[in-house]
């Protein structure tokens, strides 16, 4: 796939994972990037730093129907088409699912899953005129291995996954290509409460991201061997997952305790 001449809508693009991918692609060769994010300032701090770039900056919540309405209505009115959408806009809020309040469960859901789902249904009449699109999801670990604690969050990004599985299958006959990022542990601002060492840069999970969209990888799984060692054993003999899930209870509640980025 070539970047160049590439029209790249990107949520969560503000901070974080979001803002490495908008680094990435720059430095590729993307120059029209639409970016959504909660607040306008992170979003003018991009058009500061990457001078140069045709950026689209839309303050917008992607759980919110009504808002991207907007941002595809933008996009459409700013460029006419779309060529590579970019679901990256996440929350997380971790603890037992008892102590979890209603309104932090309704909103990772919205965040993570409904409004992830939405834009790209909005978008699909954009991207399947493209001659050579893409839609990039951005799951997590927890998407594949669910822990104790993360029992929400790991539903919606195991979810992703899914349908990001059946989206590639269902466009089979459009020039898209459709694909999953299930980063590690990263170095965050929504990693900033959890209680977490040795975790990947975010600038890491985009080099991996966009390497994987150029060599047109399905699934791009941060962590190296030894993660997706632990995936097909997840996989064929959950039973040991549970066991490592069990023996690290107290020290997981520990390290999540605080763990919340809404």
């Amino acid at each position: 796939m070539d970047l160049n001449n590439k029209k790249v809508l990107i949520t969560g693009g503000g901070a974080g994972i979001g803002r490495a991918l908008v680094a990435e692609l720059v430095q590729r060769g993307v120059q029209d990037l639409a970016v959504v994010g909660r607040r306008p300032e992170p979003l003018q701090a991009l058009a500061t730093e990457f001078t140069g770039v045709r950026f689209l900056l839309i303050t917008a919540d992607v759980s919110r129907a009504a808002d991207l309405e907007r941002v595809v209505a933008e996009v459409i009115d700013a460029w006419g088409g779309l060529d590579i959408l970019i679901n990256n806009a996440g929350v997380v809020s971790a603890g037992l699912l008892t102590e979890l309040s209603d309104e932090d469960i309704i909103q990772q859901i919205a965040v993570n899953l409904t409004g992830l789902i939405l834009l790209t249904k909005k978008c699909l009449p954009l991207l399947q005129q493209s001659q050579e699109g893409a839609i990039m999801n951005i799951s997590s670990g927890y998407g594949y291995i669910a822990m104790p604690f993360y029992s929400v969050y790991a539903a919606t990004k195991a979810a992703v996954g899914q349908f990001s599985d059946a989206m590639r299958r269902e466009l089979h006959q459009y020039p898209l290509h459709v694909m999953t990022v299930y980063p590690a542990a990263t170095a965050t601002d929504m990693m900033k409460t959890a209680v977490v060492r040795n975790l990947d840069s975010a600038e890491d999970v985009a080099q991996a991201a966009v390497e994987g969209l150029l060599r047109r990888t399905i699934n791009v799984v941060l962590g190296g061997p030894e993660r997706e060692a632990q995936i097909r054993t997840n996989f064929l003999e959950p039973e040991k997952i549970d066991a490592v899930a069990i023996a690290s209870f107290e020290a997981l509640r520990e390290r999540t305790a605080t763990h919340r980025s809404m």
